[in-house]
Parts: structure tokens; C-alpha cells; sequence
């Protein structure tokens, strides 16, 4: 089933199968005759979560105190933590250690994206939701000379390194155009979570502007693929199935400790079966 909401093209699956052509529609490349995705992905445990980024949800006053987060951050952290002295190495490196900055998370990998939709399994009574955004007509939106250092590239998405050639500031960013616009672009490979999830970053030349607000003034860049609550366990099982889960995207003793305890969490079925089973409300773990 599918339909147009207002704002999104909104497609609501129905089966395993029909999620599959979804996720890799027009991902074939007829010009090297190979399937080769220009899609960003998002997953979300809720259909209705906006595409906020972490200094949108600080709330307050954000967009002025943007400055004044990364300026500090740059003050304190240590120097060897960013190979390259420049604005987007420091917010990729911010964003990874958890300071609230404009970048929004995205990943090449449909699959890292269903993870992402069904990991939370207090959230499987709703809805969930994959983003999908077609990166190179989203900068098909880009002023020229940004556009045209892609070109020179020969490339459809930003590095760090190259997207410094021509910004470095935010000030800087939002002088190009008085409309916002919107560039993806690759971090460094600074922790195995950035490479392990496939990750890059959106980054919204205007602070104040969410993707999604964005996406639905420009039709056909993005669309959402829900995920009705009554499928998530047959995908959360068979993205499991295909090894993407917590111990392989985090890397360590606290994604495997993540993945154990969400995979041998028992079934709502299992719960119907023999209420007994259910966790505690509440008391000291």
C-alpha cells in the first residue's frame, strides 16, 4: 500500500518481501550495469519521530548556542582526537562522542537502517519508519560552486576533507544562498562504528531547518517506508538472521551486552502464552 501524506511520499509495507523491493528500488545502475545505491537510509522506532537533529532537540535557544558548543568542545577536547583542523572534523568527532550538533545520522546500508527501526523492542507497539533520501538529487539542490566541486570530483557525496576546500565555517555555509539547502558528506573513519554502520552525515545549511521539512518542500528527494508494528518481529528476527545487530554496528562489551539482552528478550507471543514470564514494573535490578 502506498500512498502521499501532505508533505512525504509515504510508502506502508505489508510483508518481508514487499519491504525488500522497497529498500532497493532504483538502486540499478544502468551506466556500469551494476546495483548501486545513491540512497540515504534512517531508521526510526516511530513513524512519527521528526528528522530532528541532537542541538534541535537541546531545545531552548539552540540555534544561537551552536557557536558556543562547538567553540568549547574545539577549547577542551584533545588535539589528537581530530586529524584535520577543520569545522567538519570536529563536529563529526563532536557528533560520534555525543555533543548535540546540526549532523544527522544516515547510513548506505538498508539493513544498518531496519536495525536501527526495530532495535528498540519497548517501541514494537508502534509503527516504525526508514527514511529514504536520493542524495544525489538532493544536491542537485546545491548552490553552483558546491555542485561543481563535486563534479571536479567526479563524486555524488562530500567528504569531510572536500567539503573544508569550500566551508569552513557555518556563517560561511549559510552565505551561499539565502535558501537552505542540504549536504551529505562522509566523517573521517575516526571509531569502527562509523565504517561497521556504513554512516555518514546530512548537514542543513540553515540550523533551524529539520530534513524533513526540507524534503517535503523539495518532492522526490526523500520518501518514508513505514513499518507497521504488527511486522516488527519478523524483521527484527531476520535482520538478526542476516548478522546486523548491536555486536556487530558497536563494536565491544557494551554493544554485545546491548545485543544479548535484545535477543534473548522474550516475544510478545512467548508473553501471551505464560504471563509469568514478564519483566518486573519496576524494583532495584
Amino acid at each position: 500500500m502506498s500512498r502521499c501524506d501532505p508533505d512525504i511520499e509515504t510508502v506502508v509495507v505489508e510483508s518481508w518481501n514487499q519491504l525488500q523491493e522497497e529498500l532497493f528500488a532504483d538502486s540499478w545502475n544502468a551506466k556500469i550495469g551494476r546495483f548501486r545505491s545513491h540512497h540515504a537510509f534512517r531508521g526510526l522506532s516511530d513513524a512519527s519521530y521528526p528528522l530532528a537533529t541532537t542541538l534541535m532537540r537541546l531545545g531552548g535557544r539552540y540555534a544561537d548556542l551552536e557557536r558556543h558548543l562547538v567553540r568549547n568542545f574545539r577549547k577542551y577536547a584533545h588535539g589528537s582526537v581530530v586529524e584535520q583542523d577543520s569545522l567538519w572534523n570536529w563536529v563529526s568527532v563532536a557528533q560520534h562522542y555525543g555533543l548535540p550538533t546540526r549532523l544527522l545520522d544516515w547510513t548506505n546500508s538498508p539493513y544498518v537502517a531496519l536495525h536501527f527501526a526495530t532495535a528498540n523492542v519497548t517501541r514494537f507497539d508502534r509503527d516504525g519508519v526508514v527514511w529514504v533520501v536520493d542524495y544525489t538529487e538532493v544536491h542537485n539542490q546545491l548552490p553552483k560552486p558546491l555542485s561543481a566541486a563535486l563534479d571536479r570530483e567526479g563524486a555524488s557525496i562530500f567528504t569531510g576533507e572536500m567539503l573544508a576546500r569550500e566551508i569552513s565555517t557555518f556563517e560561511q555555509m549559510a552565505e551561499f544562498c539565502e535558501e537552505p539547502f542540504t549536504v551529505f558528506f562522509e566523517p573521517p573513519s575516526i571509531d569502527p562504528r562509523i565504517y561497521q554502520q556504513y554512516a555518514f552525515f546530512s548537514v542543513v545549511s540553515d540550523n533551524r531547518v529539520a530534513v524533513d521539512t526540507w524534503l517535503a518542500q523539495h518532492p522526490g528527494a526523500g520518501r518514508k517506508i513505514v513499518i507497521p508494528a504488527h511486522l516488527k518481529w519478523e524483521v527484527r528476527d531476520k535482520v538478526d538472521l542476516a548478522n546486523i545487530n548491536e555486536r556487530t554496528l558497536f563494536p565491544g562489551l557494551e554493544g554485545l551486552c546491548s545485543w544479548l539482552h535484545r535477543y534473548y528478550s522474550p516475544s510478545p507471543t512467548l508473553l501471551e502464552e505464560d504471563p509469568s514470564l514478564s519483566p518486573p514494573v519496576s524494583g532495584d535490578s
